[in-house]
């Protein structure tokens, strides 16, 4: 079994945890960022990392696994192979996560979200929301870092590989910011900053 320092030395190791200026998905800024798709690249990794994080789930009879596109795709191909269930993905329409290219969920069909990392945990919310709106049941969210520090909250049990809490700033209050350091945004959403 991975520890916590091993799994953060596989990140740095694959150029997954950067330093700098960064603009995260809920719009505040870190000067610490996870860029997971760097360690999802070798499939060594991403199976020995999602395959460690679905054990936590291995006794919840799960039989869909499902993740808010694109960070938490291969986080839920790879923890939905190594649970054996059908694996799916919510995209952004009308700024809403949401099922789209025929994916469904079946009436009282039990659920697993997962993501690559949660911050503020919107994302995953989102995705919640539409499963349940769908008929669906969540019976847990999975991740591979939490860097909310334990404040990202779900009416459902969150396991994650790493915790880490990373320092946020709200933009207008954000000391990298005022030293006049480059804002980079290496996510997967669109924003103009």
């Amino acid at each position: 079994m991975l520890t916590q320092g091993e799994i953060l030395e596989i990140f740095k190791k694959t150029g997954a945890l950067l330093s700098g200026h960064f603009l995260l998905t809920s719009g505040l800024h870190s000067p610490a960022y996870f860029q997971c798709a760097k360690v999802l690249q070798y499939p060594k990794y991403a199976q020995q990392l999602c395959g460690r994080l679905a054990e936590g789930f291995g006794d919840r009879r799960i039989e869909l696994v499902i993740a808010p596109a694109i960070g938490g795709i291969v986080v839920a191909c790879e923890v939905g192979r190594a649970l054996d269930v059908r694996t799916i993905f919510a995209e952004r329409e009308a700024g809403r996560m949401t099922l789209r290219r025929g994916f469904e969920i079946f009436p009282g069909e039990k659920a697993l979200v997962v993501e690559d990392v949660i911050t503020t945990g919107g994302s995953v919310q989102e995705v919640i929301e539409a499963v349940e709106a769908n008929g669906g049941e969540i019976v847990g969210v999975g991740c591979l870092v939490d860097r909310s520090g334990g404040k990202a909250r779900f009416n459902v049990p969150l396991d994650s590989l790493a915790q880490m809490e990373v320092v946020t700033y709200q933009p207008q209050q954000c000391p990298l910011c005022a030293k006049g350091i480059e804002l980079a945004k290496p996510g997967s959403r669109k924003s103009s900053y």
